[in-house]
């Protein structure tokens, strides 16, 4: 801490898996850290959904309250929030949710909202203006489905949030959505003129307001009295409007100039990329980015750390390092096993919520270190095939490829991307996540660090062995094969299962 400006930031996300806070200084020193875990739900086949009062309120009140009184009696001069998203939550007039929040892409349940929105509005008119082909991902039609599956819930609904919008509004009463978020509203919101598309918004939602809209790093209110009780900061403290934790993450790893490409390795795998002007794909999400009037690229699987964490309960009660060290004696392609990680369905590039996970190639010599290492691997070969759809989609291609999240940390899942894609990865120092990332917008925001500043530290580079190469090209070819030969089975099989769903 600089005696020039004695005051802590603090940041906080809320994850898929946890929620974590950082307390740091303003030049990106690292004060003190805390994290809760937690779960979704599931309720049925493509239903993901979270607690947003337990999960996303208080998770942030704890952390808060924890770490304010860590900082002793440092001022505390900013709080940013970030949040896995878009997801939806629905709320009454007095900020009650009024219902499970719906979340991100690997909710699936509006197939049918989307197919018909995409066929009232056009698809060709909805990527020029939003820059994006609707999906899972968007959540106009989640708003959609809810307004027509949940009438009774959508009578008494009042504002609609993001997982972090909703814990800002708690924090200081302000009804606001960031850009970035707003931009995965589809199709609501105007990405070529960073506004909302009113005319369509209200096709979907009716006469409910729109939430003011702000650039993640600027001040959207102060902490209120409620809260202030609730977190243990001070009436008044500065709080920024924060985005989505992907968008933080890259943020937070100086993913910042055209090219740069985050990799996040997680419960679900991420890919963000910044662009130098908006374009569009039909593949891949465009959206607003973190800095003021930038834009992105980005894409995402349903599923990867979660099909380990599959399968460590699946095979015992192995330590996860333990499963780690078995996958490392396997050989590089796992004796001729492929995976394919649709085990929640497939965001990028197939957008299909009904894929299903397979594994292709399987003997009575296979072992359960084949089977954790064939994981990581067909999680390699998505990363793959998204990164050449990225390479195509961009003019400028994929210049730094910076890997972020806990999956890094093991270095066998980093080396073998790198051995299936060619690639070289950069791995910052700083491994906290997103809300490190919170921690210097709330910085941006409050005035204690320029736009400009980047707390990066990059620690050391992961490189392609070689030695692989032409056993993982082999192999992805018929990774990139399976799924058009299996896709119809996978169909039956997925409306096998949502029908045995519905007679439980």
């Amino acid at each position: 801490m600089t005696i020039a400006d004695p005051h802590y930031l603090l940041g906080v996300d809320i994850g898929t898996a946890s929620s974590k806070g950082v307390l740091t200084t303003p030049d990106g020193e690292v004060v003190a850290t805390a994290s809760r875990t937690h779960t979704m739900s599931m309720p049925h086949p493509g239903w993901f959904e979270m607690d947003a009062e337990a999960l996303f309120w208080r998770e942030v009140c704890d952390l808060v309250r924890e770490l304010v009184g860590r900082a002793g009696q440092t001022p505390v001069a900013g709080l940013c929030v970030s949040g896995l998203g878009p997801c939806l939550v629905v709320c009454d007039e007095q900020l009650r949710p009024l219902r499970p929040a719906i979340l991100y892409g690997i909710d699936t349940r509006a197939g049918d909202q989307v197919q018909r929105l995409t066929d009232e509005l056009g698809a060709e008119q909805i990527v020029a203006r939003c820059g994006n082909a609707l999906s899972s991902q968007a959540i106009g039609p989640k708003l959609a489905w809810v307004r027509e599956q949940e009438p009774q819930v959508w009578a008494r609904t009042r504002r609609f949030y993001s997982a972090h919008s909703y814990t800002v509004a708690k924090l200081t009463g302000a009804y606001v959505l960031d850009h970035h978020t707003a931009s995965q509203f589809d199709p609501l919101y105007d990405l070529p003129a960073h506004a909302w598309n009113d005319a369509w918004a209200r096709r979907i939602v009716g006469d409910l307001a729109l939430p003011a809209l702000a650039w993640p790093c600027e001040p959207v209110g102060e902490i209120g009295p409620d809260a202030a009780a609730a977190t243990g900061l001070p009436a008044g403290t500065p709080v920024v409007a924060g985005t989505i934790d992907a968008w933080a993450e890259s943020f937070s790893a100086g993913v910042r100039q055209p090219g740069d490409t985050m990799l996040m390795y997680g419960s679900t795998m991420f890919f963000v990329q910044v662009l130098d002007a908006v374009m569009s794909h039909p593949t891949l999400w465009t959206t607003s980015g973190v800095d003021r009037g930038s834009y992105t690229l980005a894409a995402g699987m349903a599923t990867s750390g979660s099909i380990t964490g599959w399968l460590k309960n699946l095979t015992g009660d192995a330590p996860f390092e333990q499963l780690v060290r078995e996958a490392a004696q396997a050989p590089p392609g796992s004796d001729g096993l492929v995976l394919l990680p649709y085990f929640a369905g497939e965001r990028t590039p197939i957008f299909d919520p009904q894929a299903r996970g397979l594994i292709a190639g399987l003997t009575l010599s296979h072992t359960r270190g084949h089977l954790f290492r064939a994981a990581y691997e067909g999680i390699g070969y998505g990363i793959r095939q998204i990164l050449e759809y990225l390479d195509a989609a961009a003019a400028h291609g994929t210049g730094r490829l910076v890997a972020v999240g806990g999956g890094t940390q093991g270095g066998l899942w980093t080396q073998i991307v790198s051995d299936i894609t060619g690639r070289d990865q950069q791995v910052p120092a700083q491994t906290i996540g997103a809300c490190y990332g919170d921690a210097l917008l709330a910085a941006i925001g409050t005035g204690r660090a320029s736009e400009h500043t980047d707390w990066t530290r990059i620690a050391h580079v992961v490189r392609p062995d070689a030695r692989h190469r032409d056993r993982y090209d082999e192999l992805y070819q018929t990774y990139t094969s399976l799924y058009p030969a299996t896709r119809e089975h996978m169909h039956t099989l997925a409306t096998l299962q949502a029908a045995a769903s519905r007679a439980r």
